[in-house]
């Protein structure tokens, strides 16, 4: 299969490299907004650009690439389609890049988020990969922190501001209904899924530039270390794993915008792919820059740490392998 971008896919990503090449945290977010990408998923209708999946990959590979801190593929794939027929307020802060959404779709639901109505909240919810962590909301990064967090409860899919609620046990309440059969919560996830899948290509891609561009520069025994045939061969198995990885993920974008019988089985694969690929480039790139890959002064870190973080959420790789035993029946499960 041949994949090719159409015009309007190709504007937005050189839209959104220009804007991450300038900007970062929540800024990076207002001109993210302002230029539509948020709205990739939503109808014109509503405010958003109305392409769809195949668009939405490419959209998120550049922002991965780029380690845009937050809920990228809760705010943007799965949040902001619900947002917009459910919760037009929110919504419109949404696409203005204004507020970011976490989205939290196991079918039990977390067992320690309940709603505390109007009483004030001493903590923030911190988003990284698409989990919660307990912060001080004074020192928390305002770009890294949801104002939405989107809960399931049974078949139904519920919005709540992050001020209503709390890290203790309970149950939430009713919250802004976004969605209330298995199908548009079973589509939520598979956004999620594919996004995720997405973000983690970008990473790859730039931590090996990263590592290229480094063993190039950096000399040992009066010749760069890319010279050397142990690097040049780690490098090479990183390259491959990143080149067979993004057709699947184009295969899987493009089999969930046309509905295709095989979607399930094939965004599960990119993800499980994805997922393996970049754990395997972000060790190589360790390794590949010796101690200056342990160091938190240098940016390697970042990349390779939201890496490992996206790559257990919406399902680890042998999740998703076993998800895909079951869906081609291959599995008892």
């Amino acid at each position: 299969m041949r994949f090719a971008l159409d015009e309007d896919t190709i504007a937005l990503r050189d839209a959104v490299h220009g804007v991450l090449a300038h900007e970062t945290g929540a800024t990076a977010w207002a001109k993210l907004g302002a230029v539509g990408a948020i709205g990739v998923l939503v109808a014109e209708e509503h405010g958003g650009l109305g392409l769809d999946e195949n668009a939405l990959v490419v959209l998120l590979e550049e922002i991965g690439y780029n380690g845009l801190p937050g809920p990228v593929a809760e705010t943007i794939a799965v949040a902001a389609p619900l947002l917009a027929g459910g919760a037009p307020a929110a919504a419109a802060r949404v696409l203005d890049g204004q507020a970011t959404v976490t989205a939290l779709l196991d079918e039990a639901g977390p067992p320690t988020l309940r709603p505390i109505g109007t009483r004030a909240v001493r903590i923030s919810q911190e988003i990284s990969g698409g989990n919660l962590y307990r912060r001080v909301a004074r020192s928390a990064d305002p770009a890294a922190v949801a104002e939405y967090v989107v809960l399931r409860r049974g078949q139904a899919l519920r919005l709540y501001r992050r001020d209503e609620l709390e890290l203790t046990p309970g149950h939430p309440g009713d919250g802004v209904l976004l969605a209330d059969d298995l199908r548009a919560v079973r589509d939520a996830w598979q956004r999620g899924v594919l996004g995720t899948a997405a973000l983690l290509t970008g990473l790859s891609q730039r931590m090996l530039d990263m590592t290229v561009a480094y063993v190039r520069q950096r000399q040992q025994f009066g010749v760069p270390v890319g010279s050397f045939q142990a690097i040049k061969h780690k490098l090479a198995d990183a390259l491959v794993a990143v080149e067979f990885t993004r057709p699947l993920v184009l295969a899987a974008a493009w089999a969930e915008a046309n509905h295709a019988a095989d979607a399930v089985p094939l965004t599960s694969a990119a993800k499980a792919r994805t997922s393996d690929t970049a754990r395997l480039v972000a060790k190589t790139a360790i390794h590949c820059h010796g101690a200056m890959g342990y160091t938190t002064e240098y940016e390697l870190h970042r990349f390779a740490k939201r890496a490992w973080a996206l790559a257990a959420s919406f399902g680890t790789a042998h999740e998703h392998r076993a998800r895909i035993a079951r869906e081609i029946g291959a599995s008892d499960g």
